[in-house]
């Protein structure tokens, strides 16, 4: 045998059973073994002790008031689910997963699936699809335990008191609006997300406000701060305040930090944790939510999006983000990265009705190959707007400044500023604030599948704003 070919086979041999150890240790047998969770719909609220003239019961103070601010009604959709078609299934031995009273619908979860199937039979029920099957096997999950204490002494920009934030926030001219007082103060931000590893002990995001956490994938995670960074790098680009290193969007409001995305499958049921996340947005007072999610492709390719579908209320993610407005709220959600897909288009709900869908530009304001085009299904224009995201600034999950690609980052900068413009704006309704980032757009008079409305400037919505608050001429 040739020496060379000897020596390889030797080193294959030697290398082969490390792989598959490593493999092992990566990934462990699904817990609990096979089972799977059917969305229920319900055919209507009967039996429930709540009244919409009695919202404090479900909603908080808060949220009460931005409705009346905004005059809007609270209605049916707002009513909880009715507790008693909960009991029923819990005592026929199903586990409730997930619950949307605005689409009157839970996620129940059983190893039994002819249980599952016969639910269909319940007098109260009007639909039911299967919506997730566990997997085989789940990856090991991995954390960055190491935290850095202080920034590199090459990451601070003498003279540049945005560091390294400052191109994008420039980039939607939201530098004036800081100036002038408006950094999201009194505003509150839900941001929805797949983790936020570390967000709780990166020095440099201590500072910021976080009113509190919650977790509606199922199961919960054990610790809610050992999940993924992407939310991390979210957070950093509108909460951050470290001058001359890293200043977000906005700074001085409020945040929510809401876990939705289960890393260890992809399926239709995120689809209902991600509603379960935003009516509790809704609930608990949030002015803003940011969803740097999109869903399409799943791992039960029978139960995938199409395009027919993108039309902002056959998915019931999409029929949940076009309500949002409906509650006085603006969802603020990243277009996609499929630009160079097979794809292409924006994800679901990216084609929801009255949210900003933000695509992603390069520093010289072009569209970025990879972010999602339009339109939707029934000729809307998407995306709304365009921001930096190819690349953005960000702080990771050990808290550092790095440079990362994505719609996911380009959306967060605007829902920064997008707090920042309805501070200064207060009495502006949720689509009249969407309206006026719209109309600010540099591509405003002629929009376009892969462009929107363009670039949005922040500073020019706030004049225009205001011109109309107080009553003059355009």
């Amino acid at each position: 045998m040739n020496k060379r070919i000897h020596v390889l086979l030797v080193i294959i041999l030697i290398v082969l059973p490390i792989i598959a150890n490593e493999q092992a240790v990566r990934r462990v047998r699904y817990p609990g073994g096979k089972c799977y969770m059917y969305r229920l719909a319900f055919k209507d609220k009967s039996g429930t002790p709540y009244s919409i003239d009695k919202p404090q019961k479900f909603l908080s103070e808060k949220s009460i008031e931005r409705r009346k601010r905004q005059g809007v009604p609270i209605d049916s959709t707002d009513l909880p689910i009715s507790p008693a078609y909960i009991s029923q299934l819990e005592n026929m031995g199903v586990t409730i997963a997930s619950k949307s009273k605005w689409n009157n619908s839970v996620l129940v979860r059983s190893q039994n699936i002819d249980l599952l199937i016969n639910l269909t039979k319940l007098k109260f029920v009007k639909s039911a699809i299967k919506a997730w099957t566990s997997p085989d096997s789940i990856t090991i999950k991995y954390k960055a335990d190491h935290v850095h204490d202080t920034f590199n002494p090459w990451d601070s920009i003498e003279g540049h008191k945005y560091g390294a934030a400052e191109e994008q926030i420039k980039m939607l001219n939201g530098i004036p609006l800081h100036n002038t007082g408006y950094k999201g103060r009194g505003m509150t931000i839900a941001i929805l997300d797949g983790g936020f590893m570390n967000a709780n002990t990166i020095p440099c995001l201590k500072e910021i406000n976080i009113l509190g956490t919650a977790d509606f994938v199922y199961p919960k995670s054990d610790n809610f701060y050992n999940e993924q960074e992407h939310g991390t790098a979210v957070l950093s680009i509108m909460g951050a305040r470290h001058p001359y290193v890293y200043i977000g969007t906005a700074p001085a409001a409020s945040y929510w930090l809401l876990r939705c995305e289960d890393l260890q499958s992809e399926s239709t049921a995120e689809e209902d944790f991600w509603a379960e996340a935003v009516e509790f947005a809704d609930s608990v007072g949030v002015d803003i939510i940011n969803s740097s999610l999109g869903y399409q492709n799943f791992d039960d390719e029978e139960s995938s999006h199409t395009y027919n579908e993108l039309d902002g209320e056959t998915a019931l993610i999409s029929h949940t983000a076009s309500m949002v407005a409906s509650k006085g709220m603006i969802l603020v959600n990243s277009a996609g990265n499929d630009g160079m897909g097979t794809w292409k288009k924006i994800n679901f709900p990216a084609d929801a009705k009255d949210i900003l869908t933000v695509g992603a530009v390069s520093p010289n304001g072009i569209n970025a190959p990879f972010s999602s085009i339009g339109p939707t299904k029934d000729g809307r224009i998407k995306p709304d707007i365009m921001a930096l995201g190819s690349p953005a600034q960000v702080i990771s999950g050990r808290g550092t400044v790095i440079s990362d690609m994505g719609t996911s980052f380009s959306a967060p900068v605007v829902a920064g500023l997008v707090a920042c413009l309805w501070q200064a704006l207060k009495d502006k309704t949720a689509l009249q604030i969407m309206d006026l980032v719209r109309k600010s757009g540099n591509n405003y008079n002629t929009p376009n599948d892969i462009y929107g409305y363009g670039i949005p400037d922040f500073w020019k919505a706030y004049n225009q704003g205001n011109t109309i608050l107080n009553g003059k001429s355009n």
